[in-house]
């Protein structure tokens, strides 16, 4: 009786490492057709939120809220968005070694679309956790001050809205542009001057002739998310060193 013995044969060395070679030159061809495709994605997700971030600014700055209230010349209580736009492009600085009271703050949130505030905005979404997204809740862009005296009900939103956050929360500060020799150029922060050459300072929008206020903002990502940092003593000038982006935006009459 004869046996047959089966005997199979493993790939040799050479084999393995031809076939590794294969690999790696199929890798980097894959790598160069869509590694660029996919930093340009990246770069165009990254241009689309700062498109949105500054859109966000620019509306709300052209928006007088029912609860807002601004004080203009001769001490009169005043109800323009431009009386609004002036003062917080005014006071949106560094103060000392913390970012002013009126440094503005853009973030998304959950939002009830059933329940309206008082200043218009959307009451925030409270159940954590729950709940399904374009029925239930809707995700709302916001703009609101660090603190704000002219929105009585800023602060309390403020944190309701950050218990409800999407995403992060960015921080901007503003300073005006004007005319000097080599056309416009960055003004002093804290002010609002006429634009044209001798730059005489405006206390309130009473006093600016101007149509518009042009102005550069500067984006900055906030460490921190909860409500005790961004109003209280942590939340540093240390924070906002290098602005995430910059764009050079106005506001109307």
């Amino acid at each position: 009786m004869t046996t047959t013995t089966s005997q199979r044969r493993g790939f040799t060395l050479m084999e393995t490492v031809i076939a590794i070679g294969v690999l790696a030159v199929l890798l980097s061809a894959f790598l160069t057709v869509f590694g660029p495709a996919t930093s340009g994605i990246r770069r165009a997700l990254s241009a689309q939120e700062a498109d949105r971030l500054a859109s966000t600014l620019e509306k709300e700055l052209g928006t007088l809220r029912p609860n807002e209230k601004f004080t203009g010349g001769g001490g009169q209580t005043v109800g323009t968005a431009f009386d609004k736009a002036f003062d917080w492009i005014k006071n949106a600085k560094k103060d000392g070694n913390k970012p002013s009271d009126g440094t503005i703050l853009i973030y998304q949130y959950r939002a009830d679309p059933t329940k309206m505030r008082d200043d218009g905005s959307l009451a925030a979404y409270t159940n954590a956790g729950s709940g399904i997204a374009g029925s239930d809740y809707v995700i709302q862009s916001a703009v609101r001050r660090r603190k704000d005296s002219n929105n009585p009900k800023n602060d309390e939103y403020l944190k309701e809205d950050l218990k409800s956050l999407e995403g992060r929360v960015f921080a901007v500060c503003a300073t005006q542009l004007v005319f000097k020799t080599n056309g416009l150029e960055l003004g002093e922060s804290g002010q609002i001057k006429d634009p044209k050459p001798p730059n005489n300072p405006a206390t309130d929008a009473t006093q600016y002739t101007e149509a518009v206020i042009a102005f550069s903002a500067d984006f900055y990502g906030v460490p921190s998310t909860a409500y005790q940092y961004i109003t209280g003593a942590g939340f540093t000038n240390s924070a906002l060193q290098t602005p995430i982006f910059t764009r050079n935006l106005a506001a109307r009459r």
